[in-house]
């Protein structure tokens, strides 16, 4: 709980995980966000990255919806694929020359995929809690 800095008695709950996802939405697609390489393979990254941000950032309002919100799992779940097989054709694509960039690549593809399976294994107790 965080209280309000001009008052001790009033005081107000920020969800941050919620606020975040929310504050996506809002978000344009942000130049530093980006890869700024012009190859075709990295600007359609860019679009599924952006396209993944926007239906997470509907998780908020949509989560008490149960049908809905099994609808945009369905959908973070195709967004997710779609992302890693843009990441995989750059890697095999030979889009990447040194072996420093395939390495940051693959690290990063990998710390995503533990982070998808972690959202994973989060909507599954969120399911099993009968939430």
């Amino acid at each position: 709980m965080i209280a309000h800095p001009e008052s001790t008695s009033a005081s107000f709950r920020i969800n941050m995980t919620e606020s975040l996802l929310r504050l996506q939405a809002n978000i344009p697609e942000i130049e530093e966000q980006r890869c700024r390489r012009l190859d075709e393979p990295f600007q359609e990254l860019n679009r599924k990255t952006f396209a993944l941000k926007k239906i997470l950032s509907r998780i908020p309002d949509e989560i008490d919806d149960r049908k809905v919100f099994l609808e945009t799992i369905k959908e973070i779940a195709s967004a997710i694929k779609k992302l890693l097989d843009c990441v995989n054709e750059i890697t095999a694509g030979g889009y990447l020359s040194s072996y420093m960039d395939k390495r940051a690549v693959e690290g990063r593809k990998r710390e995503f995929i533990k982070d998808s399976k972690n959202f994973s294994q989060t909507l599954k107790e969120f399911f099993k809690g009968g939430q």
